[in-house]
């Protein structure tokens, strides 16, 4: 009788029973071999984790919220507008695009952050040499975000006591009302330094030009109606002239000559001058010719101050509405809970994490001896090891 022999194909070879690899069967049979250190380790590991996090010194969280100061139209924008001649003098400088995130940049400038290091002495509390290395540790330790969609910005500040934390995350709220009011960011600051300089600039004009005046035996009732008032009326042309001149060349460091408003206001400062050249053609140079114009030049200089003057006040009034514009939305108090470190978290990240590590290095064991007990894999084992060793 003839006896059936199995039939084999021409791939099968002796290595297929067993190729030193791991199927899903084999895993869980190495697994359950070693559950003991899969199961009690972890636990200890996290048990042990969970101690030590109480060695580490709790940190406390506080945040305060507040408003920055918009960039808005103010009251001396209407005044402005009413005097042509003297509408767009501080203009050309305001505007910022965003003056939240302008804010936010100052609040983590160097000079705040000095400021709240020696307010704090953080060099002492951070143990450090060197002021930079303080200021680093205080920038790990606050976070200063602006909302996109509600425009508040949030201060968070870190610190090992609850009441410090409540007091440096305030402190950057007074350090930016400090360093904003010194600054001209706004709008109405940017208007109180340009007529404060003016200002001064023609008070020192207008005592001169006084001095001259009476210098030259100045009488109230030394000048007729007629020349009186044509000196004023040439003064204030004469000043209109100047303002005009002033914002054209303001115009020109943002603007090309082309432009529009470049033009118009070209035309103006050259309509104006026009008429000063008439009224000066028109002037008798006989006589008091010398002293009508030592007294339009007095009265020019009067007529500039009086308008600098109301613009300086009416920016002064805007620039300390501004300063208020910080509202403190949220106060930062001393925290009731810590915020870090977060045990919990820690004794479970330890147990899993080591676990994970375990589940791993066993499952590796494992396959390692497989192919070195499979003639195949153990002589590339072997090569694999010479080449490691650089025979």
């Amino acid at each position: 009788m003839t006896t059936l022999q199995p039939i084999h194909s021409a791939t099968d070879t002796p290595n297929d029973v067993d190729d030193g690899g791991l199927d899903m069967f084999d895993i869980v049979i190495t697994l359950a071999a070693h559950w003991r250190l899969l199961v009690f380790t972890p636990i200890i590991v996290g048990s042990l984790a969970l101690g030590a996090s109480y060695l580490i010194a709790p940190t406390y969280t506080s945040r305060t919220t507040f408003l920055p100061p918009q960039q808005q139209q103010s009251a001396a924008a209407s005044a402005l507008a009413s005097l042509s001649a003297l509408s767009g003098l501080a203009s050309g400088a305001a505007g910022i695009k965003s003056p939240g995130d302008q804010f936010v940049s100052l609040l983590q400038s160097a000079n705040v952050e000095d400021r709240i290091v020696d307010r704090f002495k953080l060099m002492e509390v951070y143990e450090t040499k060197y002021r930079f290395l303080a200021r680093q540790r205080l920038e790990q330790s606050v976070r200063i975000a602006l909302g996109k969609k509600d425009g508040l910005i949030t201060v968070e500040v870190d610190a090992t006591e609850p009441t410090m934390a409540a007091e440096m995350a305030n402190q950057y709220v007074t350090e930016l009302r400090r360093l904003s009011a010194d600054l001209a960011l706004t709008e109405a600051q940017q208007r109180r330094a340009f007529f404060e300089a003016e200002l001064k600039n023609t008070r020192g004009k207008l005592t001169e030009a006084q001095q001259v005046l009476q210098g030259s035996g100045f009488n109230p009732g030394a000048l007729k109606a007629e020349p009186k008032a044509a000196a004023e009326a040439y003064a204030k042309i004469q000043a209109e002239a100047t303002a005009a001149e002033v914002r054209l060349q303001t115009m020109r460091r943002t603007l090309v000559d082309s432009a529009p408003e470049v033009q118009q206001q070209a035309a103006m400062l050259g309509a104006l001058r026009s008429q000063l050249l008439k009224l000066e053609s028109s002037v008798d140079t006989r006589g008091d010719a010398d002293y009508i114009s030592r007294y339009r030049e007095y009265k020019y200089q009067e007529t500039l101050f009086d308008l600098f003057s109301r613009q300086y006040e009416m920016a002064r009034l805007d620039e300390s509405r501004e300063g208020a514009l910080i509202q403190v939305v949220d106060v930062a108090t001393p925290a009731e809970h810590k915020s870090k470190p977060k045990r919990a978290f820690i004794a479970v990240a330890a147990t899993f994490g080591t676990g994970l590590l375990l589940t791993m290095l066993v499952l590796v064991r494992q396959y390692w001896r497989l192919a070195k007990a499979n003639p195949g894999r153990a002589e590339k084992l072997a090569r694999l090891r010479q080449a490691w060793d650089g025979k």
